[in-house]
């Protein structure tokens, strides 16, 4: 049974009071803090030709990886960043190209597993929150996205991710059922956590009114797995990044044992911008070439999807 069909429908819906304002202005924050004076949008592009052009544009640029429906994609693009979204789920895809039509926004969206997925440059930043991570249920899938990663951030960007603890799916979510009545839609979420595997299921029962007095019914299945910070940087630093700092996403603290959703940013290792404006890529030779950074994709190719 596949994910994010029948909710695509309804997902902006039950998750109108979600954060993404206060979400997208904190991942702005730490994006200023680790850059290093990194420039921003507006601080405009300097002389020195068309190539120098595409790698300020590409450096300001932000990847959206598991974008859903858009929302946070939309929050960025009207702070001026270059957006690209990606999403493996169609229904929520088409969601967010037509708040794109809506809006004007000019985002380039691709229907694409986030473990096996390509683009024709680097940018500047890669960001993928709201649990998209906890999709990966298996640790070679995580490394598997986070070499690509790797392989399309401009020399020294960063990439921002949460993900979900174990004690999160374990203690405080557990054994429940969660019931939401709307006018016009209404879901039950019977959730189940599976100890021995750290697998977090839950069951989407949706109603969605389709006349004066008849609804339709869709049925879906999601799992994800919990996650501890130590594994996490583990495949952060088997992926060739390097680990900069976490943070507790609730307080902006420190991670402690009950943290339950965790910021992780890392910094791409491995390319360096060399004096003709290019790019050095170690894993290359030190060949200097706008095809240096899909050099790796071979290497660092996978299939599979992104969600069961």
């Amino acid at each position: 049974m596949e994910a994010y069909t029948g909710f695509a429908q309804v997902y902006d819906t039950f998750m109108d009071d979600t954060p993404y304002e206060e979400w997208c202005g904190y991942l702005l924050e730490l994006l200023a803090k680790h850059s290093g004076g990194k420039k921003t949008p507006d601080d405009g592009v300097e002389a020195g030709g068309i190539m120098k052009q595409n790698l300020e544009q590409e450096r300001n640029s932000i990847l959206d990886l598991g974008c859903g429906t858009g929302t946070l994609t939309q929050l960025l693009a009207r702070r001026g960043y270059d957006m690209i979204g990606i999403d493996n789920a169609q229904e929520m895809l088409q969601i967010a190209m037509d708040k794109r039509e809506e809006s004007g926004a000019d985002i380039l969206y691709l229907l694409q597993d986030m473990r096996e997925f390509e683009l024709y440059g680097t940018v500047g930043a890669v960001f993928c929150v709201c649990d998209s991570i906890n999709y990966l249920l298996e640790k070679e899938d995580i490394i598997q996205t986070f070499r690509l990663v790797n392989n399309y951030l401009y020399p020294g960007g960063l990439f921002i991710f949460d993900f979900n603890t174990v004690y999160k799916y374990k203690e405080v979510i557990g054994e429940t059922t969660i019931a939401e009545n709307r006018e016009e839609c209404s879901f039950i979420w019977e959730n189940f956590y599976h100890e021995d595997e750290e697998i977090n299921e839950y069951d989407l029962t949706i109603f969605v009114q389709s006349g004066a007095d008849t609804y339709r019914k869709f049925q879906e299945t999601h799992y994800q797995r919990g996650y501890r910070l130590e594994q996490m940087e583990d495949c952060v630093r088997q992926a060739g990044l390097t680990f900069v700092e976490a943070i507790d996403a609730d307080t902006h603290g420190e991670v402690t044992d009950v943290s339950e959703r965790i910021y992780v940013v890392a910094r791409e290792c491995g390319k360096e911008e060399n004096k003709h404006g290019g790019l050095y890529c170690e894993s290359n030779g030190g060949e200097c070439a706008d095809t240096c950074v899909r050099g790796d994709i071979e290497r660092a190719g996978g299939t599979g999807e992104k969600r069961p």
